[in-house]
């Protein structure tokens, strides 16, 4: 079904149940006309609705905006597209949503984890994780990649950088699950139509899934004060920013961007690595024939056609002229990273998975500037061992039929994935 420019609405949650050919070429229309499109923003139960918002859907755009943070700012939020209440924003307010110089001292203290150096040192602690879930998937026979393999590895890592005990790793990410799957009713009482009392419970849920986590992170940030353990919560509490330390809600809101960010983007490439290598035999066959040399093109190919975040938002901080349009002070911005990565204009024939693609400047961990993604190269690192240790040892592991999606405009991620092997 191919749709109209007046059909297409990235706000309304029906568009991203949508096959995810028919939203690729929804966007690729988008990109086809000579400036932005403006959109209402969705209502949403108790959330004031904003007036809109701009689509930026090419890759100039995005990238341009991501490297000015002095005009696209990302105060007050870059996570979601409403402005968050109060009582909302005192969970989710992290970095991610700051600008310089505070963003840039918060990002310091934690950048010291995420080194070529310190990932150097946590190598082979990931091939030895690696290699024990492949263990446990050959043992218990075909099932759910996502839950047996994909999950698993990046918030073992996550949580082992912040000093979480293996014991809370479920929790984890029954946590993360609810506030990143926050439209999908199997985690949450929000759904399109579910009305305003369901809403009401879905948002409360998000908030207790918050809670939860500043929880953890208060427990384990009052111990590290008292027995330093040399773990990234250690660093945290103990970092000082412009002559004081974090309070326990910017603690909090850091902490629960790292286990949000570590466990579900890099979780989400996983699974779709095995099905984009399962649908596109020949690229596979390829891999295979010489991992070392295709394993780094394969990775970036991955992330660059399925795209985990979908979208940032920015806020204009004064009129600006982009590309032909002017943009006004107050005006928000809405950078579709999943657009900009099947850009006609960068990307020659978009469409089509290429694990040799060179160069290949996607913007899956976003656009070069103050907010890159912090864990990018870890996350790169987690997906080829991951990758290594599934091929090598189940060289005929397939995705069995097709993923159980989730439904998010943000996440474009998998609930479930069924594979298929023979086992060694």
């Amino acid at each position: 079904m191919t749709m109209t420019l007046a059909e297409i609405d990235p706000s309304a949650l029906a568009f991203w149940r949508r096959p995810l050919q028919e939203r690729a070429e929804a966007f690729a229309l988008l990109r086809a006309e000579d400036g932005p499109q403006f959109y209402a923003e969705p209502p949403i139960p108790f959330m004031r609705r904003g007036k809109g918002y701009w689509a930026l859907v090419k890759h100039t755009d995005v990238c341009e905006a991501s490297r000015n943070q002095e005009i696209f700012s990302s105060e007050p939020s870059a996570t979601s597209i409403p402005d968050l209440p109060r009582y909302m924003a005192r969970y989710f307010g992290s970095l991610i949503n700051m600008d310089d110089p505070r963003h840039a001292k918060i990002r310091r203290v934690v950048s010291r984890a995420f080194t070529p150096r310190m990932l150097a040192k946590i190598e082979a602690d990931i091939a030895r994780r690696a290699a024990r879930i492949v263990d446990e998937l050959i043992a218990g026979g075909p099932g759910d990649f996502v839950e047996r393999v994909a999950v698993r590895l990046p918030v073992e890592v996550i949580c082992d950088l912040l000093g979480i005990p293996g014991r809370l790793h479920a929790e984890v990410i029954a946590r993360t699950n609810v506030i990143l799957g926050n439209a999908d009713p199997e985690f949450t009482s929000i759904g399109p139509g579910l009305g305003r009392l369901s809403t009401a419970k879905g948002i409360t849920q998000i908030l207790r899934a918050a809670r939860d986590l500043h929880r953890l992170a208060a427990g384990l940030a009052r111990e590290r004060i008292k027995n330093p353990a040399g773990d990234l919560t250690s660093a945290l509490v103990s970092a000082n920013v412009d002559g004081e330390r974090l309070t326990a809600h910017e603690l909090g809101s850091f902490f629960l961007l790292l286990v949000v960010a570590g466990n579900e983007t890099t979780r989400t490439a996983i699974a779709h690595g095995l099905k984009l290598l399962t649908d596109n035999p020949g690229q596979r066959e390829r891999l295979l024939a010489d991992f070392d040399a295709g394993i780094a093109g394969t990775v970036e190919e991955i992330v660059r056609y399925s795209t985990p975040v979908i979208f940032m938002r920015r806020n204009l901080t004064r009129d600006h002229e982009m590309n032909g349009h002017t943009y006004r002070a107050g005006d928000k911005v809405v950078l579709f990273y999943n657009s900009a990565n099947r850009d006609e204009a960068v990307f020659k024939d978009p469409d089509v998975f290429d694990i040799t693609r060179h160069p290949n400047p996607h913007v899956a961990f976003g656009a070069p500037g103050p907010h890159f993604c912090l864990g990018a190269n870890l996350a790169r690192r987690e997906i080829a061992v991951m990758l290594r240790e599934v091929f090598s040892r189940l060289p005929d592991i397939r995705a069995d039929g097709e993923p159980d999606r989730l439904l998010s405009a943000s996440i474009n991620g998998y609930k479930r994935l069924p594979c298929t092997f023979t086992r060694p």
